[in-house]
């Protein structure tokens, strides 16, 4: 189940990582790499190819009022999707491991999709919400983490930060 469908939840921001698709994790990996972050996390709805490589997942922090939704995709909408982003980073301010990184991002033909979204609090609507419940330390954790397990680059198109 997605968390657009869970019920208090609200979408914000969407990153990437990606990787080459020959060191995909297996569900295993990415579930051991998650739970040595944050022993809180909670681990839903974990899917697997026939091989036991990661598909997806959804990982529920609760401290910081997050979850962040994990899918696996690969092929040639990856590599187009990494070519759009080098043409939209072109102009930005990177620091020279940026540089390279965004140069190598076109080659890289497999990525994570990590969903970002709000807890909403009850009680709150949208307009009179605290600005101070959503935490994007889960959602930085995890993407470090599978840089880092994938070798891959993380991106926050947003911002425009490569890590």
């Amino acid at each position: 189940m997605s968390t657009f469908e869970r019920e208090g939840y609200q979408w914000r921001e969407t990153y990437f990582v990606f990787f080459e698709p020959e060191r995909r994790p297996t569900l295993r990996q990415i579930e051991r790499a998650l739970r040595k972050l944050n022993s809180r996390f909670e681990l839903l709805d974990p899917a697997a190819d026939s091989e036991g490589r990661f598909d997806s997942l959804t990982v529920v922090a609760p401290d910081d009022y997050a979850a962040l939704d994990i899918s696996f995709s690969s092929g040639d909408e990856v590599f187009e999707q990494g070519v759009t982003l080098q043409k939209e980073f072109r102009g930005a301010a990177l620091d020279p491991d940026e540089k390279r990184k965004l140069v190598g991002l076109a080659k890289l033909g497999a990525k994570f999709d990590l969903l970002h979204f709000e807890r909403i609090a009850e009680g709150f609507g949208e307009q009179d919400e605290p600005d101070d419940m959503l935490d994007p330390s889960a959602l930085l954790l995890v993407m470090d983490a599978l840089v880092e397990l994938t070798g891959g680059v993380g991106v926050d198109p947003q911002s425009g930060a490569l890590t």
